[in-house]
């Protein structure tokens, strides 16, 4: 079985519901959650001229390898209705794969670890709460380290 860390948000329509339903379509189509972190909000990041973003890490549990799980996040953002108009635009939906095993991957269609996971405070303290002594396996320091090296200083605070 293979362990994937994915890092699910959105800023579009109801947001705590939206990740809801993300994590549902996930585990009907991609594996077992086995662990999820709080939720977080975050002020868009890229692109700042819209609403803030929810967050959420989870840990998977998926007989799936990397690519094929990639293609089914993919799916399953479609089936959300998600539409990609706009690199970092808004989105009722993402879905990305942060970590995969102690693999790495890199293609067109993938790249495991995700490569701005190190500078991304919205990826790193959502997945901080699950996974802080996991090494990152180019890194070689565990999420822990990274979040406290992190340049981006961005708030993210858990919501509700």
């Amino acid at each position: 079985m293979n362990k994937a860390y994915l890092l699910i948000g959105g800023n579009v329509g109801n947001r705590l519901q939206n990740l809801a339903r993300a994590a549902k379509i996930i585990a009907e189509n991609c594996g077992k959650i086995t662990r999820f972190s709080s939720v977080y909000e975050t002020s868009a990041w890229g692109i700042e001229d819209q609403p803030a973003f929810l967050n959420q890490a989870l840990e998977l549990e998926t007989s799936l390898g990397a690519s094929e799980l990639m293609s089914r996040l993919l799916w399953c953002e479609e089936e959300m209705g998600r539409k990609r108009m706009e690199k970092y635009g808004p989105r009722i939906i993402d879905m990305d794969i942060l970590l995969f095993n102690n693999e790495i991957h890199a293609s067109s269609h993938i790249t495991v670890p995700h490569p701005a996971l190190p500078a991304r405070r919205f990826a790193l303290v959502p997945l901080n709460e699950i996974a802080s002594s996991y090494m990152h396996p180019v890194l070689h320091k565990t999420i822990q380290q990274l979040l406290e090296e992190c340049p981006d200083k961005l708030d993210v605070n858990k919501y509700g």
